[in-house]
């Protein structure tokens, strides 16, 4: 599997996937009226962990939203799935869906062969997070190769509100590079 890692303070790369209700959503881009972006990426229909942090966010959207951060999540489950997912969620977000391959390995995201078929029909992306700044950088990476390992919702909204308020002067962490 050829994945790279992205590093922290460079660029998001430029991905677009379907939206879920009809369109594009370019994951990089905050909607109107917000200027940093949190992309969730999550396994499937396949995953009720998933469907259950699905919720939670969906619960927390307001406190990310007065923070100035978009969210959307995606998936490489395609549109009947994706639908079939989110009517136990009722998001408020945009929902993104056929994720490829080739996307999932941008993202430097673990990528999963099904089980078998009653898991999926398709690889998956392993959950990943990453919050883009107003730059297009990427300020917070979390990537994992399990479900069960994501961060708490409510640990990364204290997090971003330090990392906003611009008295701290928080610095995008894990730069450092050897001379």
């Amino acid at each position: 599997m050829n994945i790279s890692k992205l590093k922290a303070g460079a660029k998001f790369p430029v991905i677009t996937v379907e939206k879920l209700g009809g369109g594009e959503i370019t994951l990089s881009t905050p909607s109107s009226g917000f200027d940093w972006k949190l992309v969730v990426v999550y396994r499937g229909k396949h995953c009720p962990i998933c469907t259950r942090y699905l919720g939670e966010l969906n619960d927390a959207l307001s406190d990310f939203n007065a923070l100035g951060i978009d969210v959307v999540a995606v998936s490489a489950d395609p549109q009947d799935k994706t639908t079939d997912q989110m009517a136990l969620v009722n998001p408020n977000f945009d929902v993104g869906y056929n994720l490829t391959i080739e996307q999932m390995q941008k993202l430097g995201l673990y990528i999963s062969q099904p089980r078998s078929a009653q898991e999926t029909d398709r690889p998956f992306a392993e959950p990943g997070l990453f919050l883009i700044n107003g730059d297009g950088n990427l300020q917070v990476i979390d990537i994992s190769n399990a479900p069960f390992a994501r961060p708490d919702l409510k640990s990364l909204l204290k997090g971003f509100k330090f990392i906003r308020n611009p008295e701290n002067n928080y610095p995008i962490r894990g730069t450092h590079t050897a001379a």
